[in-house]
């Protein structure tokens, strides 16, 4: 089933399914459940910079109530949260949340008000960066810098990379005992997707990096076997098509983790508030989308595999027997290689009070810890009433 938790209330929709016909007749899903061992559960991990906090929040609630992960699959700080979960030195919840106190910063008083915190954090994350993720490059002497309008980034990640490298044995992801591992970036000069992949790939922290170099922040792009690449996001902020793509038999039940409110009641009160809504509504969970597509993918195999039986059943003359033994391999292609059944969807959203829009700026130590908190105790609700 698919639960969409806003705030106090739940919305449940019934599930949705699409069908794996083995050539000559369709399996039932218990059939194929047992052939393929049952379920893949996934998580999916969005982007959100410092909002990435409360990700480790809801990731440590759902680890305490002993739920396991096949896939886990982020983007730009999703990625870099993933990445933690696959690879894991000692134990991934320690990791993680030791990963997201390092990068707080105390710089900003804890005294502040809650809404004054988030500008105040930003603004210095701003002017002087997080020496653990991101430097400015006015703090870099480089042959181009007194030419700033020459410059194709203004702050350089590298530091997040020897971060990284205190809580994640690369070497370590892809081992059959951890979680697939399967990140997304943008590709810059085609637009595409580039999809990393732990069972084909060996994933470095550039990858990582790459998945998290977030233009509009004015995050360089890196380079990963000569494609240019940028933050995931760009194309897709809730990585569950690209998971489905890259396991496209196997049964799932998918965590989601969103970060960006998909409603908001009241209306934008200033320029900031608009940007801020408009941002929210592009990087929002569009999983509803998703869901709608593979129905209708749904209904395709389902009318494929009722002509196909007809015809098979049916009194065909030599010609027509060979043309269908022609695109009787594209019929399985599409009919049997695309038969994922998603069979739950469970959502962990952040919510918000204020609107302020550069909040995923915000490494202030409070607000790291109250994110951990808030992602743990929504997690926890969410579970509870689903169980």
């Amino acid at each position: 089933m698919l639960y969409v938790v806003h705030g106090r209330s739940m919305r449940i929709f019934k599930p949705f399914n699409i069908f794996e016909i083995n050539y000559m007749q369709m399996q039932s899903v218990s059939e194929r459940q047992k052939e393929e061992s049952g379920f893949e559960t996934v998580l999916i991990l969005q982007g959100g910079g410092s909002l990435g906090a409360y990700e480790c929040g809801a990731y440590k609630t759902l680890d305490k109530h002993g739920i396991k992960f096949d896939i886990v699959a982020g983007t730009s700080i999703g990625a870099v949260n993933a990445a933690i979960i696959a690879g894991y030195k000692n134990n991934p919840v320690e990791s993680l949340e030791n990963f997201w106190l390092e990068l707080a910063e105390n710089v900003t008083p804890p005294s502040l008000p809650d809404n004054i915190r988030p500008y105040i954090a930003s603004a210095y994350s701003a002017m002087w960066g997080n020496p653990k993720a991101f430097l400015p490059r006015w703090f870099v002497p480089t042959p181009d810098y007194f030419f700033p309008f020459l410059w194709q980034y203004l702050y350089d990640i590298t530091p997040l990379k020897n971060t990284l490298s205190r809580y994640v044995d690369f070497t370590k992801i892809g081992n059959p005992t951890r979680p697939r591992l399967i990140i997304t970036s943008t590709d810059i000069e085609n637009a595409k997707p580039s999809i990393f992949d732990s069972m084909y790939d060996s994933i470095t922290a550039e990858h990582i990096l790459a998945s998290a170099g977030y233009p509009f922040y004015g995050i360089s792009w890196t380079q990963v076997k000569g494609k240019y690449l940028w933050d995931g996001t760009l194309l897709s902020n809730t990585p569950l098509r690209e998971v489905i793509d890259a396991s496209p038999k196997k049964n799932k039940k998918v965590y989601a983790i969103s970060l960006f409110p998909s409603k908001q009641h009241e209306l934008p009160k200033n320029i900031f508030e608009v940007w801020h809504r408009a941002r929210d509504i592009m990087y929002a969970d569009k999983t509803s989308h998703n869901v709608r597509t593979s129905k209708v993918i749904n209904r395709y195999l389902t009318l494929i595999r009722e002509m196909h039986e007809i015809l098979n059943q049916a009194s065909l003359d030599a010609d027509k027997k060979a043309k269908l033994a022609k695109i009787e391999q594209e019929y399985h292609a599409l009919a049997c290689e695309r038969g994922t059944i998603i069979d739950e969807i469970i959502r962990i959203q952040r919510q918000e009070d204020s609107h302020f829009l550069f909040e995923d700026a915000d490494f202030s130590v409070t607000t790291i810890q109250n994110l951990i908190e808030k992602g743990e105790k929504d997690a926890k609700e969410v579970l509870a009433r689903i169980q």
